[in-house]
């Protein structure tokens, strides 16, 4: 008997093995759980959607608000004077700028105590009801509405006004957030901007530079944890403040440390005769150096902010690196130490093999973070001086500009980049880890 032929008759004699209770009682769990599943889908999936349909639509920051008619409404004179003549305006306008309004109807009810003398010819009375049919406004379009009414003594008394009820508008417009109309204006508009391609890859050097720096040190400092000393739970307290303390904090401090004219890493450089005047961190594009005769521009701002990246997430790479290193079991280094490993062999050959899995987890995560990171590269550097990321360009372009169509059309880029590393991950590494 073939091999495949052994897996058919293993396959069918589980399956026989499965009685109708255990069927039924696998449908009633799938019931039970699909809300669930919906619930989860609904909130993950709304949003995407809803992205992916406003890139595709040249919606603008005022186009949230849909076209709609407005009405302000006046009265001209002595309310409170039994036979006086009232003039009752309603000052109507076109609240967008691009789109008509089809079919505006105006609805009002006029107090008792209220005679109409005369009217605009668009508007009939039923009773105390008023109705006026104002057909189309284009864009913009402004009109007016007078008429007028004479008031006796049950009015006067009763110390009401005409304005007391709010006149009532309806009409039809076109919206450009609900209509079946798209285009690729946004994204041929950010594809063809001459600054997209380097954003790109300014956001992905702030990624993984910013990913491995966090790491690495995460590293360095579970490596310098995992040994007992004096000290230890103070020295592990201390490596956690970057990583809990608030971002707004850390990011002030080290623009006032990193201030060109009165922070203290430029005060110290000066000092020491190593510079002669605040090197700008953060607002420098670049700086160029010789490296054994070789000279290159240095990107400045980007580096240092990658460093602030580094610095503030490297205590949760600890915290998982520093666990895993703690759960591999002791014999593993006394062999290798038996058999003449040095510290920097059993580093290499024991403890990294052991913490392959968390290392490709960690950066798997925290690319994705990293990647859609916003508030850290704002309140440092507000994505000036060659910093600006995707995430930075969604908000520039979405609410600086007020373009939100360009906006949501570079969030579908950033998904799709991160989709792209999601596969790629789980195709290659993933399947190497496993």
């Amino acid at each position: 008997m073939s091999a495949s032929d052994s897996a058919s008759t293993q396959s069918t004699a589980r399956r026989s093995r499965i009685g109708p209770m255990a069927r039924r009682e696998a449908r009633l769990a799938a019931g039970m759980l699909a809300p669930t599943f919906f619930i989860v889908f609904a909130i993950v999936l709304i949003p995407l959607l809803a992205n992916f349909w406003i890139s595709a639509k040249p919606v603008k920051l005022a186009d949230l608000r849909p076209p709609m008619p407005v009405a302000s409404e006046r009265v001209r004179g002595d309310i409170d004077v039994a036979g006086s003549e009232l003039l009752i305006q309603y000052r109507l306008r076109n609240s967008s700028q691009k789109e008509e309004i089809r079919n505006i109807v105006l609805v009002d009810e006029l107090p008792p105590g209220l005679t109409v003398q005369s009217s605009d010819e668009r508007c009939v009375f039923d009773g105390p009801r008023i109705r006026c049919e104002l057909g189309t406004f284009a864009a913009g379009q402004r009109d007016e509405i007078e008429i007028t009414v004479i008031s006796d003594d049950a009015f006067a008394a009763a110390g009401v006004s005409p304005r007391d009820s709010e006149p009532i508008l309806t009409g039809e417009a076109n919206n450009v957030l609900t209509s079946a109309e798209f285009t690729f204006d946004n994204y041929i508009q950010i594809f063809e901007s001459r600054d997209f391609w380097t954003v790109v890859w300014v956001t992905i050097a702030y990624t993984v530079f910013g990913t491995l720096g966090a790491l690495i040190l995460g590293l360095f400092a579970a490596q310098l944890l995992n040994t007992a000393f004096a000290g230890r739970p103070v020295l592990r307290g201390l490596f956690l403040f970057p990583y809990v303390a608030p971002v707004i904090a850390v990011a002030f401090t080290w623009v006032i440390l990193l201030d060109p004219f009165s922070g203290t890493l430029n005060a110290i450089l000066k000092h020491m005769n190593l510079v002669d005047e605040g090197i700008n961190f953060f607002g420098q594009r670049s700086v160029e150096l010789n490296i054994l005769g070789l000279t290159f521009d240095f990107p400045l701002a980007l580096a240092t902010v990658i460093a602030f990246e580094a610095w503030r997430y490297f205590p949760l790479s600890l915290l998982f690196i520093l666990a895993r290193m703690q759960s591999i079991p002791s014999d593993l280094y006394e062999a290798a130490e038996v058999d003449g490993a040095t510290p920097l062999q059993q580093f290499r050959h024991v403890s990294l093999p052991q913490l392959f899995a968390i290392l490709s987890t960690l950066f798997l995560l925290r690319f994705i973070w990293t990647f859609n990171k916003f508030d850290d590269i704002f309140l440092l550097t507000g994505g000036a001086a060659g910093t600006r990321t995707l995430t930075v360009d969604v908000y520039e372009q979405g609410f600086a500009l007020a373009n939100l169509g360009a906006g949501a059309a570079v969030a579908v880029v950033i998904f799709i980049f991160l989709l792209i590393f999601a596969i790629s991950y789980f195709r290659f590494v993933h399947r190497e880890e496993g």
